[in-house]
């Protein structure tokens, strides 16, 4: 079985390598449309603020309950 030598690539030609494979791989990939990008943002501050509020609220009430057991 004959084997396969690997020719040694210089540091600039694994640079451009590089850079090719990564555009080639940027032209593959679906952009969302202005529109979507919105919506999408808007869903995830609603999310964001949503989240916030719940564990805010357990980090008050959780307070609570420790300084109320502590107390006793």
């Amino acid at each position: 079985m004959a084997q396969k030598k690997k020719k040694k690539l210089s540091l600039i030609q694994k640079i451009q390598r590089f850079w090719r494979e990564t555009v080639g791989e940027l032209r593959k990939v679906t952009w969302p449309t202005p529109p979507e990008a919105w919506k999408m943002t808007k869903l995830v501050l609603l999310v964001m603020v949503l989240m916030a509020s719940i564990l805010g609220l357990l980090d008050f009430l959780f307070s609570r309950l420790i300084s109320f057991l502590v107390a006793l």
